[in-house]
């Protein structure tokens, strides 16, 4: 039986967790305004109960050897790739069923610290709290208010200053259960002249009711330091995901988000890169593929706040099948941050004639020495095109996949091989 959202469940979830009294008062405090708050006045329809949530399961302990994790569990991760990828070419993974990771490991030294969010906040309490809730504000919007109220799992990276990570970090988050809520919470530190990649991965069992991943991401990039962020979300149709992901650099720091959507019924994802240093860095490339009614907005957010600053946007849109695949993104070049570049690309091409895509950008330029371009195009599959190619042997669905491969190969690139020969196949198995 499903326990409502409460204050008195709140107070039971931090105690079970063994948490700091000030996290319980944070988590009090987001309920609040979580509860005042009202939904988004923008984007999809969401159109789901709070009170049909279940906020929180675990179902193991976790564990550092795949042979001592329950067997059903092996094998669902097994099936997903998660254990292959790990042997290949991963300096580490964590692995999170429901609401707990259940399975981490670790394999970098040099101080780095990869861990459960949860375990950071015990064994790493005032690192911890120095960052916690200080890029995304919890009373930010319903959902950050949400995640802030009933957060559980997540990953806690630290890198020191100068360290290079040169394997990927991966964190992988999986629901079983129906009408779950998935609430980690992601913080991670890059230290002055520190590199990281991290991949993050998504995934849900089908189920006739809706689930709801409301996550939150804080990315802390340092002078002259680097990080890639790199997701491929293929959440089930019945899933709403509605996160909120934001990173800040310092001088001379870039940042990269490498963000594939392909699944979920409804998303609403606009990662974001705050240029606070000068000659800081932000790139953005993405694709969001909606099929079969799917709604998906998604799009970016880069804010100048030091000069000589630079961002690229490049968003890929495709929809088919009655899906609608829109933009949202803004672009701000503030007063102080003069000699600035920023450019915005939106390509997005229709499968056929019941699909839809919108964009919705917002420019700011303050200051005259700065240069903003934007460029957007929308186009529809030709039928000569199609004509041409089934002339050569091609079955129509087989000319669709040629069009939509040849369409996000700039984003393929910026994948490591294995989550580029995935992605091609979420791509073409519904055409």
């Amino acid at each position: 039986m499903k326990e409502k959202l409460s204050k008195e469940f709140i107070q039971k979830l931090s105690q079970k967790k063994g948490e700091p009294s000030w996290m319980l008062d944070f988590r009090l405090q987001s309920y609040d305004a979580f509860l005042k708050i009202d939904q988004p006045k923008f984007g999809p329809k969401l159109d789901f109960s709070f009170d049909d949530i279940l906020y929180y399961k675990k179902t193991e302990d976790v564990k550092s050897d795949w042979k001592e994790v329950n067997n059903q569990t092996y094998k669902t991760f097994c099936e997903l790739g998660v254990v292959d990828a790990e042997e290949k070419y991963l300096g580490g993974v964590s692995n999170q069923l429901e609401s707990e990771v259940v399975y981490h490991k670790n394999k970098v030294a040099d101080g780095v610290l990869f861990m459960s969010t949860d375990q950071a906040l015990q064994e790493y309490p005032d690192l911890f709290k120095k960052y916690f809730d200080t890029l995304v504000k919890y009373h930010e919007n319903k959902y950050t208010a949400l995640n802030g109220a009933v957060w559980s799992g997540g990953s806690f990276i630290y890198i020191p200053p100068y360290t290079k990570v040169d394997r990927p970090l991966q964190s992988y988050f999986r629901i079983d259960t129906e009408s779950l809520g998935q609430f980690e919470r992601t913080l991670i530190i890059v230290d002055e002249g520190a590199e990281l990649s991290y991949i993050e991965g998504c995934t849900a069992r089908s189920y006739a009711k809706s689930s709801l991943h409301a996550g939150v991401v804080e990315i802390f990039v340092g002078k002259n330091a680097k990080c890639r962020y790199s997701t491929i979300q293929n959440w089930s149709n019945d899933v709403y995901n509605l996160v909120t992901k934001r990173a800040i650099v310092e001088d001379g720091g870039l940042m990269e988000w490498v963000d594939g959507n392909v699944g979920s019924g409804v998303t609403m994802k606009y990662p974001s890169v705050i240029l606070k240093g000068n000659y800081s860095a932000g790139n953005c490339i993405s694709i969001a593929y909606a099929k079969n009614h799917q709604i998906l907005d998604a799009g970016a957010k880069m804010i100048h706040l030091g000069h000589h600053t630079k961002s690229n946007i490049v968003n890929k849109s495709i929809a088919s099948n009655g899906g609608v695949s829109n933009y949202r993104g803004t672009t701000r070049i503030s007063k102080d941050a003069h000699h600035s570049v920023a450019n915005i690309k939106c390509d997005t091409i229709l499968l056929d004639s019941l699909s839809k895509s919108d964009t919705f950008p917002k420019n700011i330029v303050e200051n005259p020495s700065s240069m903003l371009e934007h460029e957007a195009s929308v186009s529809k599959v030709s039928e000569e095109k199609l004509f041409y190619l089934e002339s050569r042997g091609l079955s129509e669905n087989q000319a669709k996949e040629l069009f939509i491969l040849g369409f996000v190969e700039d984003f393929k690139k910026e994948l490591p091989m294995e989550y580029a020969v995935e992605l091609n196949r979420l791509l073409t198995e519904e055409v």
